[in-house]
């Protein structure tokens, strides 16, 4: 059981630092990809609205359905499907069709996700906290290639559709893992009810306050993330006269910051609490957030952007863990409920900035990111009544 749990936990591993890095290379890519395919900064918008539709779609149905499936199967299945998607999304020529195919990109990539954290749960629910925190570590460690890996691939002379078919290939060798452990007979953990196999019900979870406040804090975090994620390059470029390269690695010390907070934050719980650590970190990181939109100079940025990412990076899974932590059994939904909240956040943001910098410019769009921060600051300090007072650690 101990190598069938580690194979396990290093599958979902591998896969959220590829779906890291894809999910964030999408911002990373924007000026170029907008520059070939003649899009307005009104239709990035529409592109960002577009994958955060597909996402809440695949967030839903898997939320209510994953449980009726093979874990490890579906998700070798989903993999080879997103890589297919990915090929075909390095081919389009023409806007409606990178927007048909961020949505196939979006739909699949949020059921890997939902797939991953009721898995890493279940298998480590003596460690539950911990070990999502390393999960969404990978993660993070993936956001934070992603710009390294474009300007590596530009120093080639390729472009943005030459890294789509890279990472297209490497999700092909993660189906093909998937599927090895299928053939493993791995064992997955049942949740405590009866009747395991039955789809599961938003409307219960969101009868109980602690999960409402959940969400609203999981749309803040979404609308955060993907707002600086999606938006930063493009701001320090257009609005601060940054050249675009050097904003990439500016903006990298935002996905530094999150891969340090989601490495080191469950350390800190049995030190601080889940509660309060919650707390100093939406303080954080609505601090990096005002220092960014701020201040200037590639320094200040940096510094800014490294704030942000430290108070930001541990409040998904601790977030998420302290959620299962109240309702184990129903994990897939409240993951299904992150992913849809945070989505959300993402739609509004995207569209939102897009539209603004459209009629004002980005430099008054980029507003946008201190005042969702603000948002997911009260938030969290709404979730934090609901949270246990004592760790759940290793």
């Amino acid at each position: 059981m101990l190598t069938q749990r580690f194979h396990t936990t290093t599958l979902i591993f591998i896969g959220f630092f590829l779906l890291g890095l894809l999910i964030i290379l999408w911002g990373v890519v924007l000026p170029d990809l907008s520059r070939d395919l003649t899009m307005s900064p009104a239709q990035s918008g529409w592109f960002f609205l577009t994958m955060a539709v597909g996402t809440v779609t695949g967030a839903y149905l898997g939320g209510k359905y994953v449980q009726k499936f093979d874990f490890l199967l579906l998700f070798a299945a989903l993999a080879l499907i997103e890589a297919v998607v990915l090929v075909l999304v390095s081919m389009v020529q023409q806007s409606w069709q990178l927007l048909l195919g961020i949505f196939g990109f979006g739909l699949f990539c949020s059921v890997m996700f939902t797939i991953g954290h009721t898995l890493i749960a279940r298998l480590h629910a003596d460690r539950r906290a911990k070990m999502m925190g390393l999960m969404d570590f990978m993660f993070s460690l993936g956001t934070l290639a992603a710009p390294f890996l474009v300007v590596a691939i530009y120093w080639s002379e390729a472009d943005w559709r030459d890294s789509l078919r890279l990472l297209a290939a490497s999700l092909l060798l993660l189906a093909l893992y998937a599927y090895w452990l299928t053939k493993q007979h791995v064992e997955v953990p049942e949740p405590a009810f009866t009747g395991a196999r039955h789809s599961l019900s938003y409307r219960a979870v969101l009868a109980q306050p602690a999960f409402v406040a959940l969400a609203f804090a999981m749309f803040g975090y979404g609308a955060v993330e993907w707002g600086n994620g999606n938006w930063f390059v493009s701001y320090a470029n257009s609005s601060l006269a940054i050249d675009t390269q050097r904003a990439r690695l500016v903006f990298a010390f935002f996905t530094a910051g999150m891969v340090v907070s989601r490495l080191a934050f469950a350390w800190f719980i049995p030190l601080l609490g889940s509660r309060r650590l919650l707390q100093i970190l939406a303080v954080l990181m609505l601090s990096g957030a005002l220092a960014i939109k701020l201040l200037h100079g590639e320094t200040a940025l940096a510094v800014g952007n490294l704030l942000l990412g430290l108070g930001l990076g541990g409040i998904y899974p601790l977030l998420l863990s302290s959620a299962m932590d109240l309702d184990p059994d129903n994990g897939p939904v409240l993951s299904g409920l992150s992913n849809i909240a945070g989505s959300l956040g993402c739609q509004v943001v995207g569209l939102g900035t897009g539209l603004w910098a459209q009629g004002q410019g980005i430099g008054t769009a980029f507003w946008m990111v201190p005042m969702v921060a603000a948002w997911l600051c009260l938030s969290a300090f709404w979730f934090s009544r609901y949270v246990k007072t004592k760790a759940v650690v290793a």
